[in-house]
């Protein structure tokens, strides 16, 4: 008898129907219930600030006029996107945004990483804390603050390095209002300002190094910089590429903020840049859609460049953003 008991509860096991998507989802959230009501918040955020204000894309394809409304405004197509790709100044922008996101990749991408390392070498807690802080500060300054430090460092009228300058070399040198030293500028209080700030995720990722590898390659009598180039490089390697495909997406983000308090009539033509330039047509001038049309293009680029360079490190070997 028990054989044949236990061979029908296992035909009813079987014929028991499953359970419905929807189901399965309900039981989902019942049971991270508390998880999904901590995420909400930002859940709401990203919905409110991010996706809705999506629709206002339209606004790139119609010629907007205020009394008409969004609604109303009469459809022009690509009419925007044509009449900024065939305007003269669109290879100015590209130019001066290009090279100012070229700067930035080359030399402030590799700056937080290098300043990771070298605190990551500091044996000394209470040293490598105080640093740190030190380090950290001017991320937390306005750009309002910043670009007044450089004017009092840098203007010919009194500035501290202009001055000692001036002693050594018996010159003062242009730095405020030439066109030659404005991307250098530029990348050097990017630098000074979020440095210190971007170390944060790469010591984050050193910290989850197998200490055990290096006891290791000590053993194996390998040098401080072989420890670093076989070990600590290969370990955070990962997030270095997330964090350069991310920064990708911001290749033509030159800050409006930054550059509109660099910038001045002696150093223009190298400092528009899309976002300024945005500020100028749509705030100022009133060109609400051909501002758009222009916003929308700095955006689909950085779309274009976070897929390609994530592309590219797939094909690598690594694991990539997605």
């Amino acid at each position: 008898m028990e054989p044949i008991k236990t061979q029908v509860l296992s035909s009813f096991s079987q014929t028991k129907p499953k359970e419905s998507r929807w189901s399965q989802l309900a039981t989902r959230v019942r049971k991270d219930k508390w998880l999904l009501l901590l995420a909400l918040p930002g859940m709401a955020y990203f919905l409110i600030f991010k996706y809705l204000p999506m629709w206002g894309i339209l606004l790139a394809f119609k010629n907007y006029q205020p009394f008409l409304g969004f609604f109303k405004s009469e459809w022009v197509g690509t009419e925007n996107f044509s009449q900024f790709l065939k305007d003269p100044i669109f290879i100015n922008l590209l130019r001066n945004t290009f090279l100012l996101g070229l700067y930035d990749i080359v030399f402030f991408f590799p700056a937080p990483i290098i300043l990771a390392l070298l605190l990551n070498e500091i044996r000394v807690a209470a040293y490598k804390k105080f640093i740190q802080t030190f380090v950290y500060l001017p991320h937390f300054f306005s750009m309002v603050i910043v670009a007044s430090i450089s004017y009092l460092m840098l203007t010919t009228e009194g500035g501290i390095i202009n001055e000692l300058l001036f002693k050594l070399l018996g010159v003062k040198f242009e730095f405020l209002t030439s066109e030659n030293w404005f991307r250098p500028l530029i990348i050097t209080q990017t630098i000074w300002k979020e440095c210190g700030w971007g170390t944060i995720i790469f010591l984050a990722a050193l910290a989850g190094v197998d200490q055990e590898q290096y006891e290791a390659a000590i053993v194996d009598g390998a040098s401080r910089f072989r420890q670093l180039w076989h070990i600590t490089l290969p370990a955070i390697q990962g997030t270095i590429i997330i964090i350069l495909i991310l920064r990708m997406g911001k290749f033509l983000d030159r800050g409006f903020e930054q550059i509109l308090l660099m910038s001045n009539s002696l150093n223009r033509d190298v400092a528009e840049v899309f976002d300024t330039y945005v500020y100028l047509v749509g705030i100022t001038q009133g060109s609400f859609s051909y501002s758009a049309a222009v916003g929308l293009f700095k955006a689909v680029v950085g779309v274009v460049l976070v897929v390609s360079t994530n592309y590219l490190a797939k094909r690598a070997g690594h694991s990539g953003l997605y």
